[in-house]
């Protein structure tokens, strides 16, 4: 940003810092702490591991106030430099997908913010918490401690610089005096991890960090508690007997049905439970996370048409968009049991999927309490659950034949996309490993079956995400955080325009920097794929399909990703020929295991 190169200020004029300490009860003056400092104390005592922050000239009382409780051995978060806000906004993403821990990410006023804002849209839309925060340039102009001094305090004032990311927030603010911090941060925290989950954002005037902030009560518990939403037991009681009764019931996830974090794996767990006792086959239309293992005899695939069509009670876990309305709908009289921490999805505008029965709560508790209620009403029901059981396993099993015999069809020069996610399914079998796709590797030829094992793109659309997102991942595998598994692999696999999107010098940057370990598979065709095929959805037979190049699709020539890589000292390779893939990978995955740096595969594919 152009202030960076604002590389000196002038002295200020202002009061000194120290004035109007504050008295004690005692009427003995009371320790203090610069508001900055006071500011990432209480973020570690509520739970912040790490602040990923892009600094600027709203800074010094930050920088001043890490130094300063460092000094007077006072616990702080984890404080690491980020090349680009969006890298920060999606380590924080990732960082929570792995822990279910909320972070911090601290940006330079209302330039800084507004690099931060696809973040936040993204961790809104997937109900990810995380605490941001940005400078907002001094009020006053002289006078005060903290003033403008530099040109930019004058070129970045706005009037409502919280606007920018205000639709994404859950809650928004702005530091008035330096007494706040304690009691603001305890707000933001509770707010950001309360049902629905997502991202809360506070101002930061920098003639206010600048002040002092008594330490008394810095590192107390958390004042104030998330309100979490549980299940209606009168709801879950009907919801039961809808799906026992029913001859054709389907479940529709996209969000999984388990918390995220460690703790995902029992929340998989009981629904798998759920759905192998009933027989119950899963959609995992356009799936954010997985409910069920993709070569489980009762995941049906990602196409929703022939489920739907014939279902007659229909539960959609946590879903944005279960089907396409335009394309699929419910059979008439089919009931739809919608359930999820927002279930009617109440920020969206327009959504206007019918819920015949809408349950409102966390959705591995709803699961669970589901199983419970389920249980006592199979009695009876057996002859029907295994007859469907048969029909169901023999439906999905074709469906699953047909994915991977694609795949196998594409293996030459240059291959498909379907042949590299079968490759890589096949290189990190036996492993724990977390695949993050965004516009990368298709789902359907894959085989994964930890609860962790994928996710997706966030439905929002911010792209750039997976790369950084991996990079939050891996290094909350380092933390030492309960029930992470240090030695898991991350593989972030994108196509080359989301690669570009991720700012990959910034995230290369960050990956030495920090020494994290992180598969990167980029599957390059050169275009905007997903642009491309929304054309021809819509105009199959029109003059853009016909045409010999198609508009404002093309990224030909694309950049030598390879050399991309290596400009920071990463393992980097190109396969064009998809019989030399499974070598690379296997190459390349020893590489991340044993050296515990980023490898990148650029891949070749078909447009």
């Amino acid at each position: 940003m152009a202030d960076k190169t604002e590389t000196t200020e002038p002295a200020s004029t202002g009061a000194s810092p120290a004035a109007a300490p504050g008295r004690s009860a005692t009427g003995a003056p009371a320790a203090t702490l610069t508001a900055g400092g006071a500011l990432l104390a209480r973020l570690k005592a509520v739970g912040v591991d790490v602040i990923f922050a892009n600094s600027g000239t709203d800074f010094p009382p930050v920088i001043e106030g890490l130094a300063e409780a460092a000094a007077k051995d006072l616990a702080l978060p984890r404080a690491l430099v980020m090349p680009h806000e969006g890298a920060a906004m999606a380590m924080a993403h990732g960082y929570y997908l792995a822990t279910g821990r909320p972070q911090a990410v601290m940006a330079h006023t209302n330039v800084g913010l507004a690099n931060c804002a696809i973040g936040a849209i993204n961790a809104a839309l997937e109900q990810i918490p995380v605490l941001l925060f940005s400078g907002r340039t001094p009020t006053v102009e002289q006078g005060r401690f903290g003033a403008r001094s530099v040109p930019i305090g004058w070129g970045q004032e706005m009037r409502d610089q919280a606007a920018l990311v205000r639709e994404a927030s859950k809650w928004d603010y702005e530091l008035r005096f330096p007494e706040q911090v304690p009691e603001l941060v305890d707000r933001m925290m509770a707010i950001a991890s309360s049902s629905p989950k997502g991202p809360v954002y506070m101002s930061l005037p920098r003639e206010v960090l600048c002040q002092p902030c008594p330490t008394a009560g810095l590192d107390a518990p958390l004042s104030m508690q998330p309100a979490r939403s549980v299940p209606d037991p009168a709801g879950i009681a009907e919801a039961a007997r809808l799906l026992a009764a029913a001859e054709r019931p389907v479940i529709f996830s996209q969000r999984g049905p388990g918390p995220l974090g460690p703790g995902g794996a029992e929340g998989v767990e009981t629904f798998r439970r759920l759905v192998e006792d009933w027989a119950i086959p899963v959609v995992n239309y356009w799936a954010v996370r997985l409910a069920l293992p993709t070569d489980h005899p009762l995941s049906a695939g990602a196409d929703p048409l022939p489920w739907l069509a014939e279902a007659d009670v229909v539960l959609v876990l946590d879903a944005l968009a279960p089907w396409s309305p335009d394309i699929h709908s419910p059979a008439p009289g089919a009931k739809v049991i919608q359930l999820a921490p927002d279930p009617l999805c109440a920020r969206v505008p327009v959504r206007n999927f019918r819920s015949d029965l809408t349950l409102a709560c966390e959705t591995a508790a709803g699961v669970a309490a589901l199983a419970e209620a389920l249980a006592s009403l199979r009695a009876g029901r057996e002859a029907a659950v295994e007859a469907r059981r048969a029909r169901v396993t023999e439906r999905t099993a074709a469906t699953r034949r047909k994915a991977l015999d694609a795949a196998a069809a594409g293996s030459g020069r240059p291959m498909t996309k379907e042949w590299a996610a079968r490759c890589l399914s096949d290189a990190l079998a036996g492993k724990h490993a977390t695949v993050l796709s965004e516009l990368g590797c298709p789902l359907a030829p894959m085989a994964l079956g930890n609860h962790d094992s994928w996710y997706q793109e966030p439905h929002a659309g911010g792209l750039g995400w997976s790369f950084p997102a991996g990079l939050g991942m891996a290094l909350a595998d380092q933390s030492g955080a309960p029930g992470i598994d240090p030695g898991r692999l991350v593989v972030a696999t994108m196509g080359d325009g989301s690669y570009l999107f991720a700012n990959p010098v910034a995230c290369h940057q960050i990956a030495e920097a920090l020494a994290l370990p992180l598969l990167v598979v980029i599957l390059n065709n050169a275009e905007w794929g997903a642009v491309r095929h929304s054309v021809l959805g819509l105009y199959p037979e029109g003059h853009a399909a016909k045409a010999n190049a198609m508009p404002l699709t093309s990224l030909a020539p694309t950049p030598d990703f390879v050399k991309v890589a290596e400009a920071s000292r990463a393992w980097a390779r190109r396969v064009e020929d998809g019989a030399e893939l499974p070598a690379v990978l296997a190459e390349a995955i020893g590489h991340v295991e044993r050296e515990k740096t980023l490898a990148l595969v650029e891949v070749r594919v078909r447009a």
